[in-house]
């Protein structure tokens, strides 16, 4: 199965939601925003996408194969796997099209508003050290992996499939991950073993992990080379998407609106807390705007070095209707959006949130 870029893209639209796109939303699962105020997301809080169905892996017959352009090629065992030297980080995971249904027009696929997002404790085994023992060969670029489950997609029948580059695959940081919040993973995040990228969107972070290869020359997959681009059009071949744009959230205040999620609260003052992280670096700077006016809020101390922070401060709420927002700077000066960023695939829009309030 095959075709042009454009004949695998969906073209967007100004329309209602479609059923296909309900159909997915209904398969996959965003973070209330009120789970915000933990520092580790639950596990059955934390966002939840699966692009085709979640396969039944038999731990007992299960290996993960490593081979390609390796010294020694291996099968492990989920138990030789947890022998191997062990480690466990608190990482903050975002979906990349995250916001997609808040572009216009809306690029169709799963319509994400804002709740791609959570924050877990991964343990696992650094892949670094696995790469090392088996052998990195000569002229070896970039590392390949792919997961147990398969589907169609553009026109194409595959296994989900991603590779990094050489260089960040050796990062000390990189996990193959088998436990989620201190317990073993859960079906549908990525049992019995997968693996976690910090800092980069979560479409790195291959779930129901089956081969690792190294190969020499650059990985020319779907998932690599058609999905998860930054493109101006369907003819645009774009550039890749790697690491988080830095994103504040705020823990809507008060009570809400059972249709419209509008929230009520009374006058006064009123504590607004939420999370912001970024894939480039530290966030150093959240400023919180009321009715478009900005001020800045203080932090906490981030909950890991790949994980999000928690802000806050205090807002002297007047009777009437108003506006909030809230957005990040990261250490490398880059600084959310107030105006709406547009692009084919619905990628990294981290466009400012915005919360509608009337105070009573």
């Amino acid at each position: 199965m095959g075709g042009s870029r454009a004949a695998r893209s969906l073209e967007p639209t100004d329309g209602p939601l479609t059923f296909e796109e309900l159909q997915l939303a209904g398969r996959n699962r965003g973070m209330p925003l009120e789970a915000l105020r933990y520092d580790l997301t639950p596990t059955g809080l934390h966002y939840l996408l699966a692009h085709w169905d979640i396969p039944a892996v038999e731990p007992d017959g299960w290996r993960l194969r490593v081979d390609g352009l390796v010294g020694s090629r291996v099968e492990l065992t989920l138990e030789e796997i947890r022998a191997r030297p062990r480690l466990s980080l608190p990482v903050t995971l975002e979906c990349a099209g995250n916001g997609r249904a808040r572009l216009r027009p809306r690029p169709v696929s799963q319509p994400w508003l804002l709740e791609a997002i959570g924050t877990a404790e991964w343990t696992g085994t650094p892949l670094r050290l696995l790469l090392e023992e088996v052998g990195i060969g000569p002229g070896a670029t970039e590392v390949v992996f792919t997961g147990v489950d398969r589907g169609i997609q553009g026109g194409e029948e595959q296994g989900y499939a991603r590779s990094l580059r050489l260089a960040d695959a050796l990062r000390s940081e990189v996990l193959l991950a088998y436990e989620m919040n201190g317990e073993p993973l859960q079906p549908q995040h990525g049992f019995p073993l997968r693996l976690v990228v910090p800092g980069w969107y979560g479409m790195a972070s291959v779930k129901w992990l089956a081969s690792i290869e190294l190969v020499a020359e650059p990985f020319l997959g779907f998932q690599q080379e058609e999905a998860y681009r930054y493109q101006r059009d369907a003819a645009d071949p774009g550039s890749a998407v790697t690491r988080m744009r830095p994103r504040a959230l705020m823990i809507p205040p008060g009570i809400p609106d059972f249709y419209t999620r509008r929230r009520f609260l009374g006058a006064g003052p009123i504590d607004l807390e939420g999370r912001a992280w970024s894939g480039h670096g530290d966030v150093v700077r959240v400023e919180v705007g009321v009715d478009g006016r900005w001020s800045e809020a203080t932090l906490d101390r981030p909950v890991g070095q790949f994980a999000w922070r928690r802000w806050a401060c205090t807002w002297e709420a007047t009777v009437g209707a108003h506006e909030l927002s809230c957005r990040a700077t990261d250490a490398g000066g880059n600084v959310q959006p107030v105006e709406q960023p547009w692009n084919y695939q619905g990628m990294g829009n981290n466009l400012v949130q915005r919360v509608a309030v009337t105070v009573r």
